[in-house]
C-alpha cells in the first residue's frame, strides 16, 4: 500500500475478466454505512463513450487508452427502490444520505484500487469527471439520486513514476484535539519542491501550498446545482 503509485501509461496488455472480478468483488467487502452499499459501477468498455468521457474530464487521453475504464457512482437509488418495496417514506438526498454515498463509494473504490495493485495493475483516480457531471450523468444514463464521484483507470503499467511525497505525519495526525502545524506545512513545500524539480528536471518550480492555492481558484461550483439536479436538494 506505501508503494502506490498514479499511473497514467499503460500497456496494451488487457485486464482479464478473472482480474476484474476479484477487483470489484473486493471493492464489494469494503465497509458501508449500515450496509446501505450506497455505490455502483459502471464498467465502460465502449470505445466511443471512453473517447466521450475522456474529453469530458479535461482531454485526459489516458481515460480512452486504459485497457480498464470504471466509474464510481454514489447511488441512493437503489437504496430508494428498496426501502419502497415496503414504506411510501420518501428517500431523500439529504446531507446525511450524501455524505453516506459518497463514503460508501470511496471506500469501495480505494478497495478496489488496492486489490488492482495486489495483482500487478496501475490506477490512477478521474476526478475530472465532476468538470461535466451533467454530460457523464447523461451519457451513463443515471438515474436521480445517483452522481458521479470519480473514475478509475486500470491497466498493466508502462512507467515508473517517482514517488511523490506526503505531508509530513505531524500534519495530518493528532492526539485527542486538533493542533495546527504550519512548520509542517513549510518543510512539506521543500520537499514538494525537491520532488518536482527532479520529475520534471528542473522545467517546473512549485510548493504544496502554491498547488492548493491554485486549486482554489478552480471549486467547481457548478456540483452544487447538478446535485441539485440529481435529487439531493436538500445539500
Amino acid at each position: 500500500m506505501q508503494n502506490h503509485r498514479s499511473i497514467r501509461k499503460f500497456t496494451d496488455q488487457p485486464v482479464t475478466d478473472a482480474q476484474l472480478r476479484a477487483i470489484i468483488t473486493s471493492a464489494q467487502a469494503a465497509s458501508t454505512s449500515s450496509n446501505m452499499q450506497a455505490y455502483s459501477v459502471i464498467h465502460v468498455t465502449d470505445d466511443g463513450l471512453k473517447s466521450q468521457l475522456a474529453a469530458f474530464a479535461g482531454n485526459q487521453a489516458y481515460v480512452s487508452e486504459c485497457p480498464l475504464f470504471l466509474v464510481w457512482c454514489a447511488d441512493l437509488h437503489r437504496y430508494a427502490q428498496a426501502a419502497h418495496r415496503h414504506a411510501d417514506t420518501p428517500i431523500t438526498g439529504n446531507a446525511e444520505n450524501l455524505i453516506i454515498a459518497t463514503v460508501d463509494v470511496a471506500l469501495a473504490a480505494q478497495n478496489a484500487a488496492i486489490a488492482a495493485e495486489s495483482l500487478g495493475l496501475g490506477v490512477v483516480y478521474i476526478g475530472g469527471l465532476r468538470n461535466k457531471p451533467a454530460e457523464v450523468s447523461q451519457l451513463l444514463g443515471l438515474p436521480q439520486l445517483v452522481y458521479p464521484v470519480f473514475g478509475m483507470c486500470i491497466g498493466m503499467p508502462d512507467q515508473e513514476p517517482l514517488e511523490r511525497p506526503r505531508l509530513p505525519l505531524e500534519a495530518v495526525y493528532h492526539e485527542n484535539r486538533y493542533m495546527d502545524n504550519e512548520a509542517a506545512v513549510t518543510l512539506y513545500d521543500e520537499t514538494v519542491r525537491d520532488y518536482m524539480n527532479v520529475r520534471t528536471g528542473g522545467k517546473v518550480d512549485t510548493t504544496w501550498s502554491k498547488e492548493m492555492a491554485g486549486k482554489a481558484l478552480r471549486p467547481r461550483e457548478h456540483m452544487k446545482a447538478f446535485l441539485k439536479s440529481q435529487g439531493f436538494g436538500e445539500v
